[in-house]
């Protein structure tokens, strides 16, 4: 009987010391776990956590370059001619840096000599004071940009960096249509009935490309160019968290497009009596060589023995006829637009992923 009870106390005390024992390692455990939990900030897994999709709204401003131009340089623009522009975008952000955006904008360009060129620079204004063309275009441009965050950002979209500089490249398909106001009349001094009003450039063929040249004429072979554009964009920025869910982007832009007739000047002029429009109206003829040369407006018609003579009206030395040193444009660049833009996001799904990732 003693011996039982000698046994049964042993194995009440083992009992009670494994208990203890395990209890001071569980404890422990506990607080190892609480402490790596309070310290935890997501930065190791990849997973959904840094993958997330927003929308934004952007205020931009469009500068063109090309041809009509203050100087022919290719980056020469006229800061008075930026328009405003407004874009809406989608984004998905794939990981630590990478985001593909989409966009859609519209704006618009514009151009004018007489207003741009220096009338006193002999070597560089001069000629183009005196061409006197102008244009507006309005465009439409969707495109798709990759964007890689120099600063990256391993955590969820609430602990996403305060700032970071950023890079971007893609393509964008535009829409585009030149325009220009009419003069009050025609070459030949009759009155034109589209004055003051804007009209597309394109179906007049200013350079001839519905008129019937010769082989030996410079713009021989010219073709009409597309409304439909393709453009290559790239750029830096920075980007600028508001809050859990709304960031600010601030980037600069160019848009390197595969066309010189965002402006409608590109080649040289042509012999003004075989311009053709694309409908070949006896109207819309007059108003498409009254739209190519647009120095008399400017300097009025030359004097009887200066210039060359289309019967009908004289155009001045240099400009509105056939010779290849009669330059309108310059067809060995291609017109280029930069865009500075200001874009509000939204992070989309924040409630979702404020509860998953809490």
């Amino acid at each position: 009987m003693k011996k039982l009870s000698l046994v049964v106390i042993c194995a009440v005390l083992l009992t009670a010391l494994s208990f203890d024992s395990y209890s001071q390692l569980n404890r422990k455990a506990i607080k190892r776990n609480n402490k790596r939990m309070a310290s935890y900030r997501g930065k190791k897994a990849f997973g959904r956590q840094n993958v997330y999709s927003g929308v934004g709204i952007s205020l931009n401003a469009l500068n063109y370059f090309g041809d009509l131009a203050p100087l022919p340089r290719k980056f020469s623009t006229d800061i008075s001619f930026t328009k405003p522009s407004i874009g809406l975008s989608f984004f998905h952000r794939f990981g630590p840096r990478y985001t593909l955006q989409a966009q859609y904008m519209y704006g618009a360009l514009s151009g004018s000599d007489a207003e741009s060129a220096d009338k006193n620079d002999a070597e560089n204004g001069v000629f183009r004071y005196q061409r006197n063309l102008s244009f507006r275009n309005r465009i439409h441009e969707l495109s798709v940009v990759a964007v890689f965050d120099l600063f990256e950002n391993q955590s969820t979209y609430i602990s996403r960096v305060k700032w970071t500089p950023y890079i971007f490249a893609g393509g964008a398909l535009f829409y585009h249509n030149p325009q220009a106001q009419a003069p009050a009349t025609f070459l030949d001094g009759s009155p034109n009935p589209y004055a003051g009003q804007w009209v597309d450039l394109r179906p007049l063929g200013t350079e001839g490309q519905y008129s019937d040249l010769a082989a030996s004429d410079v713009n021989f072979g010219i073709k009409p160019y597309s409304n439909l554009q393709f453009s290559i964009p790239f750029g830096l920025g920075a980007r600028f968290r508001v809050n859990e869910v709304f960031d600010i982007w601030a980037d600069l832009s160019f848009r390197y497009t595969f066309t010189d007739y965002l402006d409608d000047v590109s080649g040289n002029y042509v012999d003004l009596t075989k311009i053709r429009s694309q409908s070949n109206d006896p109207t819309m003829n007059k108003l498409a060589q009254a739209m190519s040369y647009r120095t008399n407006e400017l300097l009025g018609a030359p004097p009887a023995n200066v210039g060359v003579d289309y019967g009908t009206f004289r155009v001045w030395p240099g400009y509105g006829s056939e010779n290849p040193e009669n330059l309108r444009g310059n067809k060995k660049n291609n017109d280029i637009f930069m865009v500075t833009s200001v874009r509000l996001t939204y992070i989309l799904g924040a409630t979702f992923h404020k509860a998953k990732f809490r």
